[in-house]
């Protein structure tokens, strides 16, 4: 599927269903904006009305948009937004499920959730806002931060190497990585449908701007640096390629980067080889007399 936005034109009145009266607090300029529009867009292109979809949010800035979009939100722990997000999609598979966190939350406090969850290959989408520090924390490092960025919780500037985020993903063995820029909308919607439409754990990371804490690598930073991935013959199937660009430093590729089909972790359980119920219609009230009373 390509995106274009006229092909929203005919369906305005769905995208604003996902709109509320409740007032942004992100920063002018910020990255976010740009990736709730393309998020809200990929949905009302996929015909998918607000409550037919499930968004998780972490703690830190992209967590502030949880009670400002119509859908059926939440708002779980700092770092443990993949597992909240993993255990709604297993109990419902049919339930569209986009999970978001920060570059802090993602490759801090929660990178242990993020490579099981490209190992265990489960079925969401992840968008990672990737502003290079901890916005909400007013400009703490975090381990994407540049070396030489002076942050207000450091004394001295970084003066180690950040994390080369998509290295570490690419060894993980993933089904579907991408990557993004907040300042294209269109592109980025696109990427975010093709993430949807994967069976299997969605890798998108997004570059975006911090207008506030991050100056190092402001709106015309990321000008000089992006390209894009698809005008250059990349084959999204080859690994090797892929993990080539994944280790590139002097430029951002932006597009789909890898994708292939493997079993996803609900596929691959023997136990629910040939069920067709899902793990919610499989709630119902139990007697558990018959195994208390040997106890007894």
């Amino acid at each position: 599927m390509s995106f274009q936005y006229k092909d929203l034109e005919p369906k305005a009145k769905e995208l604003l269903k996902y709109e509320t009266a409740r007032k942004h607090t992100w920063c002018s300029g910020c990255g976010n904006f740009g990736i709730s529009t393309a998020i809200k867009n990929a949905l009302t292109a996929q015909d998918i009305l607000p409550h037919q979809a499930m968004l998780c949010f972490d703690v830190g800035c992209s967590g502030n948009e949880s009670d400002k979009i119509g859908t059926n939100t939440i708002h779980g722990l700092h770092g443990r937004v993949l597992p909240l997000a993993t255990g709604i999609k297993l109990a419902n598979p049919d339930l569209p499920v986009i999970a978001q966190a920060g570059d802090g939350a993602t490759f801090s406090e929660g990178i242990n959730h993020l490579i099981h969850a490209i190992r265990n290959n489960f079925n969401i989408t992840f968008v990672v806002h990737n502003n290079q520090n901890y916005g909400l924390t007013i400009g703490q490092a975090s381990s994407t931060s540049p070396i030489g960025m002076m942050m207000n919780g450091s004394v001295d500037p970084i003066s180690m190497p950040p994390l080369n985020t998509l290295d570490l993903v690419m060894s993980a063995n993933p089904s579907f990585v991408a990557r993004g820029f907040a300042n294209k909308i269109e592109d980025l919607t696109e990427l975010i449908i093709k993430g949807m439409n994967h069976n299997g754990f969605s890798y998108i990371e997004v570059m975006q701007m911090c207008p506030t804490f991050n100056k190092q690598t402001p709106q015309e930073w990321y000008w000089d640096k992006i390209y894009n991935l698809q005008e250059t013959g990349h084959d999204t199937a080859d690994i090797w390629a892929a993990r080539k660009i994944a280790s590139e430093t002097d430029k951002i590729a932006l597009g789909l980067i890898y994708q292939n089909q493997r079993l996803t972790w609900e596929d691959s359980l023997s136990s629910r080889q040939g069920v067709s119920s899902k793990l919610i219609d499989e709630v119902a009230p139990r007697n558990l007399n018959q195994y208390l009373e040997q106890f007894i």
